[in-house]
């Protein structure tokens, strides 16, 4: 794949490789094989977004979990919303349970804070949070992933299912927006 990409009028600089994503992934899989030995926590993957990381992630699982999809739409074209809609909800019985949310980047955290604040209502045994991509620096809200990819900069970013208006999920590496753009 190209070092860059195009969607609309804005360019993208290749930042993470496939490569590297992979390999992280693998990693975080391992420490999670670790963590929740002998346990059967259920995942949640928040679509679209984290599909491939959550894909790759849980064929890495070794130990019995479950997985229910939520979808929340917070972000319109390359801004966050300020509405938060839940359009698919978790279908098993989460009461008690342990919960890891799959999320592919937290940048505010408004997501995953709203999120985490419905699932304590059920009330579920505990959550923990895994995101591929964690931005500390645009952080609005007290979220702070358990496990995580790679930290990055404010910078607005595409592939590895993160997407611009919907474009862009399908690289397979990860893409910043170039520099003034």
């Amino acid at each position: 794949m190209s070092n860059q990409v195009n969607i609309f009028d804005k360019t993208f600089e290749k930042y993470i490789s496939s490569d590297v994503i992979a390999k992280r992934v693998k990693e975080i899989a391992a420490q999670m094989n670790k963590d929740y030995e002998g346990s059967a926590p259920v995942f949640l993957p928040i679509l679209n977004g984290s599909f491939f990381f959550a894909s790759d992630l849980l064929r890495g699982i070794d130990f019995p979990y479950e997985v229910s999809f939520v979808k929340i739409a917070s972000y319109v074209g390359m801004n966050s919303d300020h509405s938060i809609t839940t359009l698919i909800g978790a279908d098993e019985s989460l009461a008690y349970r342990n919960i890891v949310i799959l999320e592919d980047i937290i940048d505010t955290g408004r997501t995953v804070f709203e999120l985490c604040n419905q699932l304590k209502e059920i009330p579920v045994s505990d959550i923990k949070i895994a995101s591929l991509i964690f931005k500390p620096e645009s952080l609005k809200y007290d979220v702070s992933p358990d496990y995580f990819g790679f930290v990055a900069s404010n910078d607005f970013l595409i592939g590895y299912g993160l997407d611009f208006d919907k474009k862009g999920r399908h690289y397979k590496d990860i893409y910043k927006l170039k520099e003034g753009e």
